[in-house]
């Protein structure tokens, strides 16, 4: 399994229309792959959007782009809106959910830490033995390393129901010693964050 995360950044107020224009064209793109996820930036940075497409193999996403781009209607006519993209491929680590429709929560948090060379092991290693303990307190979305893009990159999402149950959960899970999982010094270069809205279409809620 891969999992494509395309970050699209718009020009500031053409979001609702790339919403609609892509909700439109979404049913043609999906005879061939079926989208993961899909959101919106609210707290980052903004006019950004995000789609998550799982595929079985990289073979898989190449085989399913192609037929869809013979398709009419796709892709949508968003390039107007469309000031950059960036496209990264990760892996899920053995703990990472599967992803499929479901309805978690009103805001996700995605996390992107960059590692030092070589610590991707270890950062899996870590949150498999806490992470039992930690979704107990709010489900977790995803958890991938990246293969093709920026290296040594480690994502995670998380579901919320607003910005102040995040909050509260995340001081809960430090008061109890049960989050972060900690990483040795020197395992952590760089760490972003961003608060997204799912769009109406998207199969994660």
């Amino acid at each position: 399994m891969i999992i494509e995360m395309r970050t699209y950044q718009l020009k500031p107020g053409t979001v609702p229309k790339f919403l609609e224009a892509f909700s439109a064209a979404l049913p043609i793109r999906e005879k061939h792959s079926k989208l993961g996820g899909f959101f919106y930036t609210e707290v980052g940075a903004l006019n950004q959007v995000i789609h998550i497409w799982p595929y079985e193999s990289f073979e898989a996403r190449v085989a399913a782009r192609a037929a869809a781009t013979k398709e009419p209607g796709w892709p949508p006519a968003t390039r107007e809106f469309t000031v950059e993209q960036k496209s990264e491929i990760f892996l899920p680590a053995p703990f990472s959910p599967k992803l499929e429709p479901r309805a978690l929560g009103s805001i996700y948090e995605i996390r992107s830490y960059t590692l030092a060379p070589g610590a991707v092991p270890g950062m899996i290693d870590r949150w498999a033995a806490k992470i039992d303990e930690r979704v107990k307190l709010s489900p977790l979305v995803a958890a991938w390393y990246s293969e093709i893009g920026g290296l040594n990159k480690w994502v995670h999402i998380w579901a919320y129901k607003d910005a102040a149950e995040r909050q509260a959960i995340r001081a809960e899970a430090v008061a109890r010693g049960i989050w972060p999982p900690g990483s040795p010094e020197g395992t952590l270069m760089k760490m972003e964050t961003m608060r997204v809205v799912p769009a109406a279409f998207s199969p994660l809620k």
